[in-house]
């Protein structure tokens, strides 16, 4: 009889060992928000852009791809160029690369779900027109302070703009914050900078590049005060977005901001 209290208390702890791990899954359920971040989806949204960028560019540019690429694409070969690497569908395998293996290092589950994307889609438009909000606020000011903007000059046909900034917002999204960002994170923490300012610090800095690399190079803008301090924002915007909802948003958004303003609202003005 004096046994029957232990019997139960094992039985018992034997039921709360039993029910931990479903108790854990129910705290922290692993459902869109989550997933949206994880590469295999990022890899998912991303693979349509970079096909429709890439054999855009292969059959509008007319020989001369250069013409069609944007400016963080342009570098990026050049430096895989620099050492000798000149195939012309290397950089997109080396991003697919990048996020399996970030996959596989991270251990994510395989698993896709169709929803996951097409909220991802939706996110990514959402974010857009936030973005278009916030610059007409910007050209509101500068309306205010009567500063100088440049007008747009000689704008290429719809289908080249298409590709070019489909091609931005894959590949600046590439370069400025899938490297260039946990980069200068990394070399303000080398230096101690606490977390959340070197954080800061590398969104700033990086929002800064970002802004100054579209007025060098061959197809580089005409510089203005105007247009620069928007880029800046927009770059500091992008990689908040980095860091708060990943990286396939941010792409999705970059895209989808481009051709709504580039493409639709300048196909109304001229129209």
């Amino acid at each position: 009889m004096a046994r029957k209290p232990q019997q139960q208390h094992k039985r018992t702890s034997k039921r709360k060992r039993t029910s931990a791990p479903a108790a854990a899954s129910a705290v922290v359920p692993i459902d869109y928000w989550v997933m949206a971040r994880q590469p295999l989806h990022c890899l998912i949204f991303l693979i349509p852009l970079l096909v429709i960028y890439e054999a855009g560019v292969l059959m509008l540019a007319n020989g001369n791809s250069a013409a069609l690429r944007n400016g963080a694409d342009y570098w990026m070969r050049g430096w895989l160029a620099s050492i000798g690497l000149t195939q012309a569908l290397l950089l997109p395998c080396l991003v697919i690369g990048a996020m399996l293996a970030w996959q596989i290092v991270g251990r994510y589950p395989w698993k896709v779900k169709g929803t996951t994307i097409a909220g991802m889609v939706g996110e990514s438009l959402l974010f857009a027109i936030f973005l278009m909000a916030m610059g007409q606020l910007h050209d509101l000011m500068f309306e205010q302070l009567s500063i100088d903007r440049l007008a747009a000059v000689g704008r290429p046909s719809p289908a080249n703009r298409v590709v070019a900034f489909i091609g931005a917002g894959v590949y600046e999204e590439v370069m400025f914050r899938l490297c260039l960002l946990p980069i200068g994170y990394g070399i303000f923490r080398v230096f101690e900078i606490p977390p959340k300012w070197a954080a800061g610090l590398a969104v700033f800095s990086t929002s800064l590049v970002f802004a100054f690399a579209h007025y060098i190079g061959p197809s580089a803008d005409q510089f203005s005060m105007f247009s620069f301090t928007f880029r800046a924002i927009a770059g500091i915007f992008f990689a908040g977005l980095f860091f708060i909802r990943g990286f396939g948003i941010t792409v999705g958004s970059h895209a989808a901001y481009d051709l709504l303003v580039g493409v639709l609202l300048v196909s109304n003005e001229v129209g």
